[in-house]
Protein backbone atom coordinates (compact mmCIF):
# COMPACT_ATOMS: atom_id res chain seq x y z
CA UNK A 1 0.00 0.00 0.00
CA UNK A 2 3.05 2.25 0.71
CA UNK A 3 4.25 1.70 -2.43
CA UNK A 4 0.88 2.31 -3.86
CA UNK A 5 0.72 5.11 -2.46
CA UNK A 6 4.07 6.68 -3.53
CA UNK A 7 3.54 5.08 -7.11
CA UNK A 8 0.22 7.55 -7.52
CA UNK A 9 2.52 11.00 -5.67
CA UNK A 10 5.07 10.20 -8.50
CA UNK A 11 2.50 9.70 -11.45
CA UNK A 12 0.82 12.93 -10.29
CA UNK A 13 4.01 14.52 -10.04
CA UNK A 14 4.94 13.60 -13.60
CA UNK A 15 1.20 14.38 -15.00
CA UNK A 16 2.42 18.03 -13.64
CA UNK A 17 5.18 18.29 -15.24
CA UNK A 18 3.90 17.45 -18.80
CA UNK A 19 0.91 19.32 -18.23
CA UNK A 20 3.32 22.45 -17.23
CA UNK A 21 5.46 21.53 -20.37
CA UNK A 22 2.52 21.21 -22.46
CA UNK A 23 1.68 24.65 -21.30
CA UNK A 24 4.98 26.50 -22.35
CA UNK A 25 4.86 24.92 -25.64
CA UNK A 26 1.22 25.95 -25.74
CA UNK A 27 2.05 29.41 -25.16
CA UNK A 28 5.05 29.32 -27.20
CA UNK A 29 2.69 28.52 -29.97
CA UNK A 30 0.24 30.95 -29.20
CA UNK A 31 2.62 34.16 -29.00
CA UNK A 32 4.47 32.65 -32.57
CA UNK A 33 0.81 32.71 -34.04
CA UNK A 34 -0.05 35.65 -32.49
CA UNK A 35 3.42 37.44 -34.26
CA UNK A 36 3.86 35.59 -37.46
CA UNK A 37 6.48 38.62 -37.79
CA UNK A 38 8.26 37.26 -34.90
CA UNK A 39 9.40 34.37 -35.74
CA UNK A 40 13.36 35.41 -36.52
CA UNK A 41 13.60 37.79 -33.62
CA UNK A 42 15.16 37.37 -30.25
CA UNK A 43 13.09 39.67 -28.32
CA UNK A 44 13.53 40.41 -24.67
CA UNK A 45 10.79 40.89 -22.14
CA UNK A 46 12.44 43.27 -19.94
CA UNK A 47 13.73 45.70 -22.69
CA UNK A 48 11.75 44.64 -25.29
CA UNK A 49 15.06 44.71 -27.27
CA UNK A 50 14.30 43.58 -31.04
CA UNK A 51 16.95 41.69 -32.77
CA UNK A 52 16.29 41.37 -36.96
CA UNK A 53 18.72 39.16 -39.39
CA UNK A 54 21.32 41.54 -40.08
CA UNK A 55 20.61 43.28 -43.88
CA UNK A 56 23.57 42.62 -45.97
CA UNK A 57 22.26 44.15 -49.56
CA UNK A 58 21.82 48.13 -49.06
CA UNK A 59 23.16 49.63 -52.32
CA UNK A 60 24.32 52.70 -53.51
CA UNK A 61 21.55 55.02 -54.84
CA UNK A 62 20.97 55.46 -58.56
CA UNK A 63 18.15 57.83 -59.09
CA UNK A 64 18.19 59.06 -62.56
CA UNK A 65 16.62 62.73 -62.65
CA UNK A 66 14.06 62.52 -65.12
CA UNK A 67 10.26 62.22 -64.90
CA UNK A 68 9.84 58.99 -63.33
CA UNK A 69 9.66 59.68 -59.62
CA UNK A 70 8.23 58.59 -56.60
CA UNK A 71 5.68 60.62 -55.33
CA UNK A 72 4.33 61.24 -51.42
CA UNK A 73 0.82 63.05 -51.35
CA UNK A 74 0.91 65.70 -49.07
CA UNK A 75 -2.49 67.15 -47.11
CA UNK A 76 -1.00 70.14 -45.69
CA UNK A 77 -4.11 70.74 -43.47
CA UNK A 78 -2.89 67.58 -41.40
CA UNK A 79 0.54 67.16 -42.22
CA UNK A 80 2.37 68.99 -39.90
CA UNK A 81 1.59 72.81 -37.52
CA UNK A 82 4.63 75.73 -37.38
CA UNK A 83 2.68 78.37 -35.55
CA UNK A 84 0.23 76.39 -33.17
CA UNK A 85 -3.14 77.22 -34.35
CA UNK A 86 -3.53 73.50 -35.26
CA UNK A 87 -3.66 73.32 -39.12
CA UNK A 88 -1.19 72.12 -41.15
CA UNK A 89 1.22 74.50 -42.95
CA UNK A 90 3.41 75.49 -45.53
CA UNK A 91 6.39 76.12 -43.11
CA UNK A 92 5.18 73.02 -41.64
CA UNK A 93 6.19 70.78 -44.35
CA UNK A 94 9.79 72.80 -44.82
CA UNK A 95 10.15 71.71 -41.14
CA UNK A 96 9.37 68.26 -42.26
CA UNK A 97 10.72 68.23 -45.55
CA UNK A 98 13.62 66.29 -44.16
CA UNK A 99 11.45 63.21 -43.40
CA UNK A 100 10.33 62.85 -46.80
CA UNK A 101 13.75 63.40 -48.34
CA UNK A 102 16.89 64.99 -46.60
CA UNK A 103 19.09 64.86 -50.12
CA UNK A 104 21.80 62.68 -48.33
CA UNK A 105 23.21 59.40 -49.60
CA UNK A 106 23.25 57.75 -46.96
CA UNK A 107 20.45 58.85 -45.00
CA UNK A 108 18.69 56.55 -42.12
CA UNK A 109 16.29 59.35 -41.20
CA UNK A 110 14.70 59.87 -44.62
CA UNK A 111 12.24 57.88 -46.60
CA UNK A 112 13.86 58.89 -49.22
CA UNK A 113 10.57 59.88 -52.06
CA UNK A 114 11.71 62.17 -54.39
CA UNK A 115 8.39 63.70 -55.46
CA UNK A 116 5.55 65.60 -53.66
CA UNK A 117 1.87 66.23 -54.58
CA UNK A 118 0.57 68.61 -52.56
CA UNK A 119 -3.60 69.04 -52.47
CA UNK A 120 -5.01 72.34 -53.02
CA UNK A 121 -2.88 75.43 -51.43
CA UNK A 122 -4.66 78.10 -53.07
CA UNK A 123 -7.99 80.31 -50.97
CA UNK A 124 -10.76 78.45 -50.46
CA UNK A 125 -13.80 78.41 -48.06
CA UNK A 126 -13.68 74.64 -47.44
CA UNK A 127 -11.01 72.56 -45.30
CA UNK A 128 -10.24 70.73 -48.72
CA UNK A 129 -9.56 73.73 -50.32
CA UNK A 130 -11.05 71.40 -53.87
CA UNK A 131 -13.38 75.38 -54.16
CA UNK A 132 -10.72 77.98 -55.40
CA UNK A 133 -11.24 81.51 -55.19
CA UNK A 134 -7.96 83.05 -56.30
CA UNK A 135 -6.11 80.59 -58.47
CA UNK A 136 -2.89 83.62 -58.09
CA UNK A 137 -2.26 83.19 -53.75
CA UNK A 138 -1.80 81.09 -51.23
CA UNK A 139 -4.76 79.92 -48.79
CA UNK A 140 -4.07 82.27 -45.36
CA UNK A 141 -4.52 79.17 -43.64
CA UNK A 142 -1.58 77.78 -44.82
CA UNK A 143 1.06 80.59 -45.34
CA UNK A 144 2.26 83.58 -47.86
CA UNK A 145 3.19 83.03 -51.36
CA UNK A 146 6.67 83.61 -49.99
CA UNK A 147 6.55 80.66 -47.99
CA UNK A 148 5.57 78.73 -50.65
CA UNK A 149 8.83 79.97 -53.04
CA UNK A 150 10.69 78.74 -49.58
CA UNK A 151 9.12 75.45 -50.06
CA UNK A 152 10.12 75.12 -54.00
CA UNK A 153 13.57 75.96 -52.95
CA UNK A 154 13.62 73.65 -50.43
CA UNK A 155 12.42 70.82 -52.52
CA UNK A 156 14.46 71.47 -55.42
CA UNK A 157 17.89 71.61 -53.05
CA UNK A 158 16.86 67.66 -51.72
CA UNK A 159 16.43 66.93 -55.42
CA UNK A 160 12.50 66.70 -54.76
CA UNK A 161 9.80 67.69 -57.88
CA UNK A 162 6.80 69.48 -56.57
CA UNK A 163 3.48 69.07 -58.61
CA UNK A 164 0.60 70.98 -57.34
CA UNK A 165 -3.08 70.28 -57.52
CA UNK A 166 -4.87 72.13 -60.26
CA UNK A 167 -8.42 72.49 -60.37
CA UNK A 168 -9.91 73.35 -63.26
CA UNK A 169 -13.21 71.17 -63.54
CA UNK A 170 -14.52 73.74 -61.03
CA UNK A 171 -13.96 76.71 -59.14
CA UNK A 172 -15.64 77.97 -55.92
CA UNK A 173 -19.15 79.79 -56.05
CA UNK A 174 -17.09 82.84 -54.72
CA UNK A 175 -14.45 83.34 -56.86
CA UNK A 176 -14.69 86.71 -59.02
CA UNK A 177 -15.65 85.22 -62.43
CA UNK A 178 -19.34 83.53 -60.86
CA UNK A 179 -19.86 86.41 -58.88
CA UNK A 180 -19.82 88.90 -62.01
CA UNK A 181 -21.11 86.70 -64.36
CA UNK A 182 -23.90 86.37 -62.19
CA UNK A 183 -24.35 90.10 -61.73
CA UNK A 184 -24.79 90.03 -65.49
CA UNK A 185 -26.74 86.71 -66.32
CA UNK A 186 -30.33 88.69 -66.12
CA UNK A 187 -29.72 91.16 -68.13
CA UNK A 188 -30.36 90.84 -71.74
CA UNK A 189 -28.18 91.46 -74.42
CA UNK A 190 -28.71 95.55 -75.06
CA UNK A 191 -26.23 95.93 -77.67
CA UNK A 192 -25.74 99.47 -76.40
CA UNK A 193 -22.01 101.38 -75.93
CA UNK A 194 -22.07 101.32 -71.79
CA UNK A 195 -22.72 97.98 -71.57
CA UNK A 196 -20.02 96.86 -73.43
CA UNK A 197 -17.39 98.83 -72.04
CA UNK A 198 -18.72 97.86 -68.58
CA UNK A 199 -19.56 94.54 -69.62
CA UNK A 200 -22.83 94.10 -67.41
CA UNK A 201 -25.02 91.79 -69.44
CA UNK A 202 -24.88 88.23 -70.93
CA UNK A 203 -23.46 89.05 -74.42
CA UNK A 204 -20.47 91.38 -73.36
CA UNK A 205 -18.88 89.71 -69.95
CA UNK A 206 -17.03 86.93 -71.07
CA UNK A 207 -17.24 85.53 -67.91
CA UNK A 208 -21.15 84.07 -68.08
CA UNK A 209 -19.58 81.57 -71.13
CA UNK A 210 -16.81 80.48 -68.25
CA UNK A 211 -19.48 78.77 -66.88
CA UNK A 212 -22.33 76.17 -68.02
CA UNK A 213 -25.83 78.11 -66.91
CA UNK A 214 -28.91 76.95 -68.49
CA UNK A 215 -32.09 78.90 -68.42
CA UNK A 216 -34.94 76.83 -67.33
CA UNK A 217 -34.30 73.44 -64.88
CA UNK A 218 -32.88 70.67 -66.39
CA UNK A 219 -33.71 66.82 -65.74
CA UNK A 220 -31.00 66.43 -63.79
CA UNK A 221 -29.76 66.38 -60.06
CA UNK A 222 -26.51 68.57 -60.51
CA UNK A 223 -27.61 71.75 -61.65
CA UNK A 224 -28.39 74.05 -59.26
CA UNK A 225 -30.51 77.68 -58.82
CA UNK A 226 -28.49 80.42 -59.35
CA UNK A 227 -31.46 82.62 -57.50
CA UNK A 228 -31.62 84.92 -60.31
CA UNK A 229 -34.79 84.76 -62.61
CA UNK A 230 -34.85 80.77 -64.08
CA UNK A 231 -31.18 80.25 -64.53
CA UNK A 232 -28.95 77.20 -63.60
CA UNK A 233 -25.94 76.12 -63.20
CA UNK A 234 -23.88 72.79 -63.28
CA UNK A 235 -22.04 71.89 -60.09
CA UNK A 236 -21.19 67.99 -60.90
CA UNK A 237 -19.61 68.31 -56.99
CA UNK A 238 -21.42 70.53 -55.21
CA UNK A 239 -23.57 73.60 -55.25
CA UNK A 240 -20.79 75.34 -53.70
CA UNK A 241 -18.44 74.24 -57.05
CA UNK A 242 -19.90 75.31 -60.05
CA UNK A 243 -18.54 73.51 -63.44
CA UNK A 244 -16.50 75.52 -65.71
CA UNK A 245 -16.86 75.08 -70.03
CA UNK A 246 -13.69 74.41 -70.64
CA UNK A 247 -14.65 74.90 -74.36
CA UNK A 248 -14.49 78.53 -73.86
CA UNK A 249 -11.16 80.15 -75.73
CA UNK A 250 -11.05 83.09 -73.17
CA UNK A 251 -11.29 80.75 -69.68
CA UNK A 252 -8.30 78.86 -71.94
CA UNK A 253 -6.21 81.66 -72.29
CA UNK A 254 -7.01 82.69 -68.25
CA UNK A 255 -6.10 79.15 -67.28
CA UNK A 256 -2.39 78.91 -69.17
CA UNK A 257 -1.90 82.65 -67.55
CA UNK A 258 -2.52 80.15 -63.89
CA UNK A 259 -0.40 77.16 -65.18
CA UNK A 260 2.50 79.88 -65.85
CA UNK A 261 2.05 81.82 -62.69
CA UNK A 262 3.11 78.53 -61.22
CA UNK A 263 5.28 77.07 -63.13
CA UNK A 264 7.35 80.34 -62.81
CA UNK A 265 7.44 79.37 -58.93
CA UNK A 266 9.76 76.37 -60.23
CA UNK A 267 7.28 73.82 -59.67
CA UNK A 268 7.67 70.39 -61.42
CA UNK A 269 3.97 70.29 -62.76
CA UNK A 270 0.40 69.97 -62.03
CA UNK A 271 -1.72 66.76 -60.63
CA UNK A 272 -5.14 67.46 -62.58
CA UNK A 273 -8.35 67.09 -60.42
CA UNK A 274 -11.39 65.20 -61.87
CA UNK A 275 -10.52 64.99 -65.24
CA UNK A 276 -13.27 62.40 -65.66
CA UNK A 277 -15.88 65.09 -65.41
CA UNK A 278 -14.28 68.02 -67.60
CA UNK A 279 -17.42 67.03 -70.30
CA UNK A 280 -18.85 64.55 -68.41
CA UNK A 281 -17.39 61.08 -69.13
CA UNK A 282 -16.99 62.51 -72.43
CA UNK A 283 -13.47 60.38 -73.29
CA UNK A 284 -12.87 62.47 -76.48
CA UNK A 285 -13.76 66.22 -75.22
CA UNK A 286 -11.88 65.53 -72.33
CA UNK A 287 -8.54 63.74 -74.14
CA UNK A 288 -8.92 67.13 -76.13
CA UNK A 289 -8.60 69.42 -72.88
CA UNK A 290 -5.48 67.13 -71.55
CA UNK A 291 -3.61 67.64 -74.57
CA UNK A 292 -4.30 71.05 -74.81
CA UNK A 293 -2.72 71.48 -71.34
CA UNK A 294 0.23 68.73 -71.82
CA UNK A 295 1.30 70.44 -75.31
CA UNK A 296 1.50 74.11 -72.86
CA UNK A 297 3.39 72.96 -70.20
CA UNK A 298 5.78 70.80 -72.64
CA UNK A 299 6.15 73.80 -74.77
CA UNK A 300 7.21 75.96 -71.77
CA UNK A 301 9.34 73.08 -70.37
CA UNK A 302 9.48 69.58 -71.67
CA UNK A 303 10.86 68.41 -68.10
CA UNK A 304 7.16 69.60 -66.80
CA UNK A 305 5.23 66.68 -65.54
CA UNK A 306 1.37 65.68 -65.61
CA UNK A 307 -0.51 63.51 -64.11
CA UNK A 308 -4.48 63.19 -64.61
CA UNK A 309 -7.26 61.51 -62.21
CA UNK A 310 -9.48 59.63 -64.41
CA UNK A 311 -12.06 57.76 -61.55
CA UNK A 312 -13.17 54.86 -63.35
CA UNK A 313 -11.85 51.37 -65.08
CA UNK A 314 -8.64 50.37 -66.69
CA UNK A 315 -10.16 50.15 -70.40
CA UNK A 316 -11.52 53.88 -69.74
CA UNK A 317 -8.71 55.45 -68.15
CA UNK A 318 -6.36 53.90 -70.58
CA UNK A 319 -7.76 55.39 -73.43
CA UNK A 320 -6.68 59.09 -72.01
CA UNK A 321 -2.82 58.28 -72.87
CA UNK A 322 -4.19 59.25 -76.39
CA UNK A 323 -3.83 62.67 -74.43
CA UNK A 324 0.08 62.03 -75.13
CA UNK A 325 -0.23 63.56 -71.39
CA UNK A 326 2.84 62.25 -68.64
CA UNK A 327 0.44 59.88 -66.52
CA UNK A 328 -2.85 58.54 -65.61
CA UNK A 329 -4.31 57.11 -62.00
CA UNK A 330 -4.30 53.83 -62.20
CA UNK A 331 -7.52 52.85 -60.36
CA UNK A 332 -7.11 49.25 -61.46
CA UNK A 333 -4.61 48.36 -58.90
CA UNK A 334 -5.99 50.77 -56.11
CA UNK A 335 -8.23 50.70 -52.85
CA UNK A 336 -10.21 47.44 -51.41
CA UNK A 337 -11.52 46.57 -55.13
CA UNK A 338 -8.00 46.79 -56.86
CA UNK A 339 -5.64 44.00 -57.58
CA UNK A 340 -3.50 44.72 -55.22
CA UNK A 341 -5.92 43.55 -51.96
CA UNK A 342 -7.50 41.16 -54.01
CA UNK A 343 -4.40 39.31 -54.47
CA UNK A 344 -3.35 39.36 -51.22
CA UNK A 345 -7.52 38.82 -49.49
CA UNK A 346 -9.06 36.22 -51.75
CA UNK A 347 -8.70 33.36 -53.54
CA UNK A 348 -9.52 32.01 -56.81
CA UNK A 349 -8.07 32.56 -60.52
CA UNK A 350 -8.24 35.64 -60.94
CA UNK A 351 -6.35 36.13 -57.52
CA UNK A 352 -3.22 34.39 -58.22
CA UNK A 353 0.36 35.70 -57.62
CA UNK A 354 0.73 34.75 -61.65
CA UNK A 355 -2.39 36.80 -62.07
CA UNK A 356 -0.80 39.78 -60.65
CA UNK A 357 1.88 39.96 -62.53
CA UNK A 358 -0.19 38.97 -65.54
CA UNK A 359 -1.88 42.17 -64.92
CA UNK A 360 0.87 44.36 -64.76
CA UNK A 361 2.21 43.46 -67.91
CA UNK A 362 -1.46 44.09 -69.61
CA UNK A 363 -0.67 47.63 -67.84
CA UNK A 364 2.47 47.90 -70.17
CA UNK A 365 1.07 46.00 -73.34
CA UNK A 366 -1.86 48.72 -73.38
CA UNK A 367 0.12 52.25 -72.48
CA UNK A 368 2.64 51.31 -75.24
CA UNK A 369 0.06 50.88 -77.76
CA UNK A 370 -0.69 55.06 -77.25
CA UNK A 371 2.93 55.67 -76.43
CA UNK A 372 6.53 54.82 -75.08
CA UNK A 373 6.47 57.47 -73.62
CA UNK A 374 3.63 57.32 -71.27
CA UNK A 375 4.47 56.97 -67.32
CA UNK A 376 2.06 54.44 -65.18
CA UNK A 377 0.68 56.39 -62.01
CA UNK A 378 0.11 53.49 -59.59
CA UNK A 379 -1.21 54.48 -56.18
CA UNK A 380 -3.02 52.12 -53.44
CA UNK A 381 -4.54 54.56 -51.73
CA UNK A 382 -5.43 58.41 -51.80
CA UNK A 383 -7.54 61.22 -49.80
CA UNK A 384 -10.33 60.08 -51.50
CA UNK A 385 -10.30 56.44 -50.10
CA UNK A 386 -10.11 54.50 -47.09
CA UNK A 387 -6.65 53.80 -45.38
CA UNK A 388 -5.35 50.54 -46.52
CA UNK A 389 -4.79 49.02 -42.91
CA UNK A 390 -8.37 48.84 -42.63
CA UNK A 391 -8.30 46.43 -45.86
CA UNK A 392 -6.59 43.53 -44.18
CA UNK A 393 -8.54 43.64 -40.83
CA UNK A 394 -4.70 45.53 -39.61
CA UNK A 395 -2.49 42.60 -40.50
CA UNK A 396 0.43 44.40 -40.13
CA UNK A 397 2.18 41.68 -42.31
CA UNK A 398 -0.56 42.04 -45.36
CA UNK A 399 -0.50 45.72 -44.90
CA UNK A 400 3.17 45.75 -45.43
CA UNK A 401 3.00 43.37 -48.27
CA UNK A 402 0.60 45.51 -50.07
CA UNK A 403 2.96 48.79 -49.99
CA UNK A 404 5.65 46.59 -51.25
CA UNK A 405 3.25 45.45 -54.38
CA UNK A 406 2.43 48.99 -54.67
CA UNK A 407 6.36 50.47 -54.45
CA UNK A 408 7.61 47.61 -56.69
CA UNK A 409 5.42 48.54 -59.36
CA UNK A 410 6.46 49.92 -62.77
CA UNK A 411 5.99 53.85 -63.62
CA UNK A 412 6.09 56.71 -60.96
CA UNK A 413 4.25 55.13 -57.79
CA UNK A 414 2.36 57.79 -55.66
CA UNK A 415 2.04 56.83 -51.24
CA UNK A 416 -0.76 59.02 -48.89
CA UNK A 417 0.74 60.33 -46.38
CA UNK A 418 0.57 58.49 -43.14
CA UNK A 419 0.12 54.83 -45.32
CA UNK A 420 4.03 54.03 -44.47
CA UNK A 421 2.57 54.21 -40.62
CA UNK A 422 0.06 52.37 -41.26
CA UNK A 423 -2.86 55.27 -40.54
CA UNK A 424 -6.49 54.00 -39.78
CA UNK A 425 -9.42 56.45 -41.47
CA UNK A 426 -12.47 55.05 -43.60
CA UNK A 427 -16.21 56.67 -43.58
CA UNK A 428 -16.64 60.41 -44.53
CA UNK A 429 -13.67 62.31 -46.58
CA UNK A 430 -12.60 63.93 -43.39
CA UNK A 431 -11.78 60.59 -41.56
CA UNK A 432 -9.73 59.69 -44.37
CA UNK A 433 -7.51 62.82 -43.65
CA UNK A 434 -6.65 62.76 -40.08
CA UNK A 435 -3.60 64.85 -38.52
CA UNK A 436 -0.44 62.53 -39.52
CA UNK A 437 0.73 60.56 -36.54
CA UNK A 438 4.06 62.49 -35.69
CA UNK A 439 3.42 61.41 -31.97
CA UNK A 440 0.86 59.70 -29.07
CA UNK A 441 0.36 62.83 -27.62
CA UNK A 442 -1.87 64.62 -29.65
CA UNK A 443 -0.52 67.68 -27.55
CA UNK A 444 3.14 67.75 -28.91
CA UNK A 445 4.13 70.75 -31.12
CA UNK A 446 3.82 70.18 -34.59
CA UNK A 447 0.30 68.25 -34.08
CA UNK A 448 -2.89 69.03 -36.22
CA UNK A 449 -6.35 68.84 -34.49
CA UNK A 450 -7.42 67.20 -38.33
CA UNK A 451 -10.75 68.72 -39.96
CA UNK A 452 -13.03 70.16 -37.71
CA UNK A 453 -15.63 67.41 -38.91
CA UNK A 454 -13.65 64.80 -38.62
CA UNK A 455 -14.90 61.40 -36.01
CA UNK A 456 -12.33 60.12 -33.59
CA UNK A 457 -9.79 57.96 -35.83
CA UNK A 458 -8.06 55.55 -33.53
CA UNK A 459 -4.76 54.36 -35.11
CA UNK A 460 -4.13 50.57 -34.55
CA UNK A 461 -0.27 50.69 -35.03
CA UNK A 462 2.30 53.19 -33.40
CA UNK A 463 3.64 56.77 -34.09
CA UNK A 464 5.93 57.65 -36.14
CA UNK A 465 7.90 58.28 -32.48
CA UNK A 466 7.77 54.85 -31.86
CA UNK A 467 7.59 52.85 -35.57
CA UNK A 468 11.13 55.06 -36.26
CA UNK A 469 13.04 52.82 -33.67
CA UNK A 470 11.36 49.51 -34.51
CA UNK A 471 12.85 47.45 -37.50
CA UNK A 472 9.60 45.87 -38.15
CA UNK A 473 8.02 48.38 -37.97
CA UNK A 474 5.48 49.47 -41.04
CA UNK A 475 7.23 52.53 -41.58
CA UNK A 476 10.42 50.63 -41.75
CA UNK A 477 9.43 48.51 -44.51
CA UNK A 478 8.37 51.72 -46.15
CA UNK A 479 11.66 52.93 -45.89
CA UNK A 480 13.56 49.91 -47.85
CA UNK A 481 11.06 49.60 -49.90
CA UNK A 482 11.49 53.46 -51.29
CA UNK A 483 15.60 53.18 -51.05
CA UNK A 484 15.17 49.54 -53.62
CA UNK A 485 13.17 52.18 -55.61
CA UNK A 486 16.19 54.42 -55.34
CA UNK A 487 18.90 51.80 -55.84
CA UNK A 488 17.34 50.03 -58.92
CA UNK A 489 16.09 52.28 -62.11
CA UNK A 490 14.64 49.10 -63.23
CA UNK A 491 12.13 48.94 -61.13
CA UNK A 492 9.85 52.37 -62.35
CA UNK A 493 11.47 51.90 -65.91
CA UNK A 494 12.26 48.50 -67.05
CA UNK A 495 9.85 46.67 -69.33
CA UNK A 496 8.32 43.53 -67.74
CA UNK A 497 8.38 40.06 -68.87
CA UNK A 498 7.26 37.10 -67.35
CA UNK A 499 9.26 34.22 -66.26
CA UNK A 500 6.49 31.42 -66.77
CA UNK A 501 8.36 28.77 -65.97
CA UNK A 502 8.92 29.69 -62.58
CA UNK A 503 5.53 31.54 -61.59
CA UNK A 504 2.69 29.97 -59.89
CA UNK A 505 -0.41 30.61 -57.77
CA UNK A 506 1.72 31.92 -54.83
CA UNK A 507 5.22 33.15 -57.06
CA UNK A 508 4.77 35.89 -59.18
CA UNK A 509 8.24 36.21 -61.14
CA UNK A 510 9.16 38.45 -63.54
CA UNK A 511 12.33 40.10 -64.85
CA UNK A 512 12.75 44.18 -65.82
CA UNK A 513 15.28 45.75 -68.46
CA UNK A 514 16.09 49.41 -68.53
CA UNK A 515 18.54 49.84 -71.30
CA UNK A 516 21.32 47.23 -71.12
CA UNK A 517 20.27 46.28 -66.97
CA UNK A 518 17.29 43.58 -66.11
CA UNK A 519 16.43 42.53 -62.81
CA UNK A 520 14.48 39.64 -61.89
CA UNK A 521 11.73 39.93 -59.02
CA UNK A 522 9.99 37.79 -56.97
CA UNK A 523 6.97 38.01 -55.13
CA UNK A 524 5.79 35.22 -52.52
CA UNK A 525 2.25 36.11 -52.51
CA UNK A 526 1.58 33.69 -49.76
CA UNK A 527 1.70 32.52 -45.61
CA UNK A 528 4.04 30.31 -46.05
CA UNK A 529 7.85 30.01 -47.03
CA UNK A 530 8.82 29.20 -50.87
CA UNK A 531 11.93 27.59 -52.21
CA UNK A 532 11.87 28.67 -55.75
CA UNK A 533 14.84 27.60 -58.06
CA UNK A 534 16.03 30.52 -60.71
CA UNK A 535 18.79 28.88 -62.85
CA UNK A 536 21.70 31.16 -63.60
CA UNK A 537 22.77 29.25 -66.57
CA UNK A 538 18.97 30.77 -67.68
CA UNK A 539 18.97 33.84 -66.02
CA UNK A 540 22.03 36.08 -65.66
CA UNK A 541 22.33 37.15 -61.88
CA UNK A 542 25.08 36.77 -59.67
CA UNK A 543 22.89 37.49 -56.34
CA UNK A 544 20.61 39.41 -54.47
CA UNK A 545 19.98 42.92 -54.92
CA UNK A 546 17.65 43.54 -51.93
CA UNK A 547 14.76 42.14 -50.62
CA UNK A 548 11.77 42.80 -48.73
CA UNK A 549 10.15 40.43 -46.03
CA UNK A 550 7.18 41.40 -44.41
CA UNK A 551 7.80 39.56 -41.19
CA UNK A 552 11.37 40.34 -40.98
CA UNK A 553 12.80 37.11 -41.78
CA UNK A 554 15.70 36.74 -44.14
CA UNK A 555 15.54 35.91 -47.96
CA UNK A 556 18.06 33.87 -49.14
CA UNK A 557 20.08 32.34 -52.17
CA UNK A 558 21.91 28.62 -52.00
CA UNK A 559 23.62 28.36 -55.76
CA UNK A 560 20.27 28.88 -57.77
CA UNK A 561 17.63 28.29 -54.87
CA UNK A 562 15.63 31.14 -53.28
CA UNK A 563 14.18 31.03 -50.14
CA UNK A 564 11.40 33.13 -49.91
CA UNK A 565 9.55 33.71 -46.11
CA UNK A 566 6.43 34.55 -46.20
CA UNK A 567 4.97 37.68 -48.13
CA UNK A 568 8.38 38.55 -49.48
CA UNK A 569 9.91 40.12 -52.62
CA UNK A 570 13.37 39.59 -53.60
CA UNK A 571 15.29 41.10 -56.15
CA UNK A 572 18.14 39.35 -58.05
CA UNK A 573 21.03 40.91 -60.04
Amino acid sequence: MKFLKYLGFIIILMYALIGCNKHLEKTESEQLNEEPTMKPIEQSENTQTITVPEYKYRQKLNIIDDNYRTYYEVFLYSFYDSNGDGIGDINGLIEKLDYINDGKEDSDTSLGFNGIWLMPIMPSASYHKYDVQDYYDIDPEYGTLDDFKKLVDECNKRGIKLIIDLVINHTSNMHPWFVSALKSLNIDPCGQEICRHEKLCREHNPYVDYYNFVEGKPDRSDYYHTGIGDWYYEGVFSQNMPDLNLANTDLRKDIEDIMKYWLDFGIGGFRLDAALHYFSDDTEKNCEVLSWLNDFIKSYNENHYMVAEVWTNFRTFSRYYASNIDSVFNFAFAMESGKITKTLNYKGFENTAKAFGEAMIQVQKVLDQYSKSTIDAPFFTNHDTARAAGYFMYDPVKTKMAGGMNLMMSGNVFVYYGEELGMSGAGKDENKRAPMYWFDDYKKNGMTKGPKDMDKVDHHFGSFEKQMKDPLSIYNYYKRAVRLRNENPEIARGIISYMTEISDQDICAISKTYKDSTIYMLYNISEEEKVVTVPKNAYTYKDIRGYLSANGEEVTLDDDKVTLPAYSIVILK
